[in-house]
């Protein structure tokens, strides 16, 4: 048993080397050849394609959600810590659903608050757009900005420089661990959150796309005639309930 357990290590570990070799291979053919990037994937596909290999698909998980009680928690600790900063950037977090490495980068000069938007400069995908912010909000981020009026960006550290994504997180995962949370909390979840409680009170796929800047390529043409002002009013009424 322990010799056959040993060959079968051997094998896995000859095998990778086998694979390893072969891609090395092909990528060195690649670069002779001197493929772009665009004309290196066409081989690829059309050799899988030759060989009927198929690629797997990624495995989706659903993201597991706070409960409403969690998440008030969660808020609430902030509440108690003091750090009004913190609970603004956390709280705008959730309300926008903007993602952490487009949060980090807002410069002040990218906020509407009479229009209650704000412009997301080359986003996912190196696209630019605009995100909403609750009405309700406004006066929160007015205030904000007028205690931090040499800021660059809307939110920076005490060394007057933007946070991290990584920075972000850490904040995330102590007050989560302050709270008494034991469900993982990350600051993508809020956008998960978010966009779970906008399609629970009704709003489309076609709304919640433009509002979070999610592009389904299979569903391009069903977004293309819609701009963001025909969801504003919609997001509104929506966000309008909360309380955290």
């Amino acid at each position: 048993m322990e010799k056959r357990a040993t060959n079968g290590a051997d094998f896995v570990v000859s095998n990778e080397k086998a694979k390893s070799q072969t891609v090395a291979q092909v990528v060195r053919i690649a670069r002779k050849s001197r493929l772009d990037h665009a004309d290196f994937l066409y081989v690829c596909q059309q050799a899988r394609k030759k060989l009927g290999l198929i690629k797997p698909r990624k495995e989706r998980k659903l993201p597991q959600l706070l409960s409403e009680s969690e998440l008030k928690r969660f808020f609430r600790e902030i509440q108690n810590c003091g750090d009004v900063q913190h609970e603004i950037m956390l709280k705008f977090l959730f309300y926008t659903a903007v993602r952490v490495s487009e949060l980090v980068r807002i410069r002040v000069s990218d906020v509407d608050l009479e229009r209650c938007k704000i412009f997301i400069d080359q986003g996912k995908g190196a696209k630019d757009r605009y995100i909403l912010f609750p009405a309700s909000f406004c006066l929160v981020l007015k205030s904000h900005l007028h205690a931090r009026s040499q800021n660059r960006y809307l939110f920076e550290s005490q060394r007057n420089s933007p946070f991290t994504p990584r920075r972000v997180q850490q904040i995330v995962q102590d007050y989560r661990r302050r709270a008494g949370v034991a469900r993982a909390v990350h600051p993508h979840l809020f956008r998960h959150q978010m966009i779970t409680y906008l399609t629970a009170q009704g709003l489309s796929d076609a709304q919640i796309q433009l509002i979070s800047g999610h592009e389904s390529k299979k569903s391009l043409e069903i977004y293309q005639h819609l701009a963001l002002n025909t969801v504003e009013q919609a997001y509104q009424e929506a966000v309008r309930s909360i309380a955290i």
